[in-house]
């Protein structure tokens, strides 16, 4: 017999992994990527150790369209649909399980752990939305949860699951030990729509785009952001975020770097349709470059392929006078 588990790699996912396998069940995991969660190469490396298969599934549009912007059942503390995208999660890991012909699903959920969508009403509100109520076995709180299909069948033993709640993480750590588990990141979300400056910048960029790209949500990840009218200047940090933001640079977008001074690169994009204001941009960038305390400085105006547009003389603004970042 076969189960799918949802699989994170993080302590709890590895634990439930453990739990049913020592019953004797096949256990392959299942991850899913999108724009804010699931890209992360540790997942692969927990599963390796394990020694369990992985499917990862990319869903980043089915997700952004159906999840991100209509949650059924609203959002946390920031951006986070997690009632919503818990129960997609399942709904996909349910389909999927069909497909290889395994017979249910696990997940790592503690009863408890997250206030929102980890008390019992919640984990019954996401049940009913994968649709495949009765066979979602969470062995961590097994015992504090109504009896699975799985274990009213006898395909498991229901006294071989465990009744942890809460956010500790003695019981679980313990466990690890028992388990030989030895690596496992610290608790986190591990979601960027929980975190408040991520999700202050998707709110922002939302007003202008009804469906962000890729190439909009990578940006959203690095630099300093400055909107000015109905543009979008991000300007790097380091030489990485600099090198990612000429990477996601699309069509239209305008890339500025200044010609005789080390420094970013900002990348400009425009929202709407119309003109955007490149000079107070390259103004800006200028600013966080080696030239903040020249009269004046040469900055030059690339296009998404690297050819350049113009080249043009801009004040470094002050301090004073650059816009409020977002």
């Amino acid at each position: 017999m076969k189960a799918i588990c949802l699989f994170s790699g993080g302590l709890d996912s590895q634990l439930a992994v453990r739990l049913i396998a020592r019953q004797g069940i096949d256990v392959a995991g299942i991850c899913f990527k999108t724009p804010f969660f699931g890209d992360n190469p540790a997942i692969k490396a927990s599963a390796d150790r394990l020694g369990i298969e992985l499917q990862v599934l990319d869903v980043s549009q089915v997700y952004v369209k159906d999840i991100l912007l209509n949650p059924r059942y609203g959002y946390g503390k920031n951006l986070n649909p997690c009632i919503d995208c818990h129960g997609f999660m399942l709904r996909q890991a349910g389909d999927h399980m069909r497909q290889v012909g395994a017979s249910f699903l696990v997940t790592g959920e503690v009863l408890g752990q997250r206030p929102m969508s980890q008390n019992k009403s919640s984990l019954s509100i996401v049940e009913k939305l994968s649709t495949y109520q009765g066979l979602i076995v969470r062995p961590l709180s097994g015992k504090l949860l109504p009896a699975t299909i799985p274990e009213r069948e006898g395909w498991i033993d229901r006294e071989q699951l465990l009744d942890i709640s809460g956010r500790g993480r003695t019981r679980q750590m313990a466990l690890a030990e028992e388990f030989g588990i030895v690596r496992y990141p610290s608790p986190a979300g591990g979601c960027l729509l929980t975190e408040p400056g991520f999700a202050r910048r998707l709110r922002s960029l939302l007003e202008y785009r009804e469906l962000p790209s890729w190439s909009d949500t990578e940006i959203l990840k690095v630099g300093r952001h400055f909107y000015l009218g109905e543009a979008l200047l991000v300007v790097g940090r380091n030489h990485s975020e600099n090198e990612l933001l000429k990477r996601a640079a699309q069509p239209g977008d305008i890339l500025i770097k200044m010609a005789e001074f080390p420094g970013p690169t900002g990348l400009l994009r425009r929202l709407r349709p119309g003109q955007s204001d490149a000079t107070q941009a390259a103004a800006i960038v200028a600013r966080y470059s080696d030239a903040k305390t020249q009269p004046q400085a040469e900055a030059r105006l690339f296009n998404h392929d690297g050819s350049l547009i113009t080249q043009m003389a801009v004040i470094p603004l002050t301090p004073e006078m650059t816009p409020a970042m977002i």
